[in-house]
């Protein structure tokens, strides 16, 4: 019988580093389906999964953490169940970096793919038990910049018609958002009018877009280029993110700012796009780039090469929008945090106190969490409710 996804690894014995010593690790595969199906050029999503996993000390110190599992969680708990926790059981919680790496190593190649999601959901709890442990929000120790509140932008305008279009863009400027993302897609023609009549509704607003590759590098070209006439801000993800040398084009025929990295693993890729300044805002998301320790390499390689810094967030659950709230707080470099603004229970419910809401939104800007760790718990009913059995 292979391993049930909610799975606890222990016991280790116990020792005089009990507060640092990890006793158990508990994956929660989750799903929810979406009030409301989301759409870009790729699709449509109705439904949003991901890996949730706790990590407990010998003290009974817990801390909690998040991988991008949009589908298969079940998968992911099962590479965490049997690849990862067994080579955490016993090991001092404190030594993050040094347990990256042990965790890398359970699988030869590229980094990259499921192994780092889910490497970045067991990074984020060891951050959370750490700032319980200093009695600190994970801003603090990562440095902090003297941050309480953080700019934020709407996300996302979806990629329908354009009645849907007019009342979301109503609703984001009604929250109080002076800044908005669109979702753009095919044909060309329809891409052009839809972000036009976001303009008229948004005439002051500060406006970005989202392609989700939809184009190849001409068609990027034509588009951006009609962007920058309506006076858009940035331009995200136009084309595939492995096309380094398709972001370079772009970059030297757009008089406007490239953003993306969300798909982007590791601070080695990253690092590409920085040094070649293709971007001009890069996005890591948190669960997907390794966890905390992973991701901060990438907003200080940010900062060293002068380029913002933005957190993905996505169709995430609430420990990604703690996590991304706290990077934000500390990164020299950032520039806005997205916000979403549709429903999802696994990050309205998931945890309290509920943080970086739309709800909260106070002059453009959400407060930052200052409760140690990530300052946020998760509501037992709704993650019992929303596990994949």
């Amino acid at each position: 019988m292979p391993p049930s996804p909610l799975l606890h690894f222990g016991e280790a014995s116990s020792s005089p580093n009990a507060a640092g010593r990890i006793r158990r690790v508990t994956s929660h595969p989750l799903r929810v389906v979406l009030p409301k199906a989301q759409r870009t050029s790729q699709g449509d999503y109705p439904a949003v999964e991901i890996l949730v996993v706790e990590i407990e000390t010998e003290a009974g110190i817990i801390g909690i953490g998040e991988g991008l599992a949009r589908r298969g969680a079940r998968g992911y708990a099962a590479l965490v169940n049997e690849a990862l926790a067994p080579r955490l059981i016993g090991q001092d919680v404190r030594d993050r970096r040094r347990l990256w790496r042990v965790m890398r190593g359970a699988l030869t190649g590229r980094p990259g793919g499921q192994l780092v999601e889910a490497i970045a959901a067991i990074d984020i709890a060891l951050w959370d038990i750490a700032g319980k442990i200093a009695g600190e929000p994970i801003h603090r120790l990562l440095g902090g910049m003297g941050r309480t509140h953080v700019k934020a932008y709407a996300s996302s305008i979806n990629w329908l018609d354009d009645a849907t279009v007019e009342a979301e863009v109503a609703h984001a400027l009604a929250l109080g958002f002076r800044e908005i993302k669109v979702k753009l897609g095919r044909p060309i023609k329809d891409a052009i009018a839809r972000a036009a009549l976001v303009r008229r509704l948004a005439p002051d607003a500060l406006l970005g877009v989202d392609a989700n590759w939809a184009y190849d590098v001409d068609e990027a070209i034509s588009i951006g280029r009609a962007l920058a006439d309506l006076g858009y801000d940035f331009f995200e993800e136009p084309i595939a993110p492995h096309d380094r040398a398709g972001y370079r084009r772009l970059s030297q025929h757009l008089p406007m700012r490239l953003a993306a990295g969300e798909s982007d693993y590791v601070a080695a890729e990253a690092l590409i796009s920085l040094e070649d300044r293709s971007l001009g805002m890069i996005q890591p998301d948190v669960t997907r780039s390794g966890g905390i320790t992973e991701t901060w390499r990438i907003a200080e390689l940010a900062a060293v090469h002068h380029v913002a810094y933005a957190p993905h967030v996505g169709w995430s659950g609430a420990i990604c929008v703690a996590a991304s709230l706290h990077l934000a707080a500390a990164a020299e470099t950032f520039r806005s945090f997205e916000c979403m603004v549709y429903d999802n229970p696994l990050r309205d419910t998931l945890c309290t106190p509920l943080v970086g809401s739309a709800l909260h939104l106070e002059e453009g800007q959400l407060a930052v969490p200052q409760a140690p760790g990530l300052g946020v718990t998760l509501d037992r009913a709704v993650l019992d409710a929303h596990r994949i059995s």
